[in-house]
């Protein structure tokens, strides 16, 4: 029997539970350091942490942005790009929601043939569309507009999370450095990474506060 791909609809849900676990671990071991080590001012920075849970929050995405399953994967490229190029500003419980956000519709946005605007994201996330159009043009800057995903990048990190996946414990222990984490400025990143890269009518959202 082939094997399930991570863009099929059945195992989005899966892909899902199991980033929204690892990015609550990483936001987790980072809000440990954050007042031990300088962080960078940035609008994806909140004052409180949101309510809803980081898994309920990508599920909410999920429900509501209908862009295509690549787009999970290409968001955990983007963050991992994000977070290495922006030392200073880790993954943490103030910042994962907004970066999660940001980081589907750019993602959509750049895969999909159709995708929803900045407002509908906007709603989705629960914040105003001129947060959203600000944070959307931090992630560019942060990314220095490096959005382009060759298919070996795109089949590595695949395979990676399908591998991960499989094993159902994100590798998120600091000692374990065959994982591919690193610690960069003591603060954790994703731990996936990869260098050698060639260079409509749906249910509406309703409000949430985030």
């Amino acid at each position: 029997m082939a094997e399930k791909e991570l863009e099929s609809p059945e195992e989005i849900p899966k892909l899902i539970s199991f980033l929204s676990s690892l990015l609550q671990r990483v936001a987790e071991e980072n809000d440990l350091h954050c007042r031990s080590r300088p962080q960078k001012v940035s609008v994806f920075q909140g004052l409180m942490r949101p309510t809803i849970s980081i898994q309920s929050y990508l599920e909410r995405i999920f429900k509501y942005a209908n862009c295509s399953p690549s787009c999970f994967i290409v968001t955990y490229i983007y963050l991992d790009r994000f977070v290495r190029r922006q030392p200073l500003l880790p993954i943490n419980s103030f910042n994962v929601h907004r970066l999660l956000i940001t980081s589907v519709m750019v993602a959509a946005k750049f895969m999909d043939d159709v995708y929803y605007n900045n407002a509908y994201y906007a709603k989705i996330g629960g914040i105003s569309t001129a947060e959203m159009n600000f944070l959307e043009v931090d992630l560019l800057f942060g990314l220095g507009f490096h959005l382009n995903v060759t298919p070996n990048t795109f089949h590595a990190y695949s395979s990676y999370l399908k591998r991960e996946m499989m094993l159902l414990h994100p590798p998120l222990s600091l000692a374990d450095h065959s994982s591919g984490l690193v610690m960069m400025g003591k603060s954790v990143k994703l731990p996936h990474s990869c260098f050698n890269e060639e260079e409509t009518s749906h249910q509406q959202p309703h409000q949430l506060t985030a």
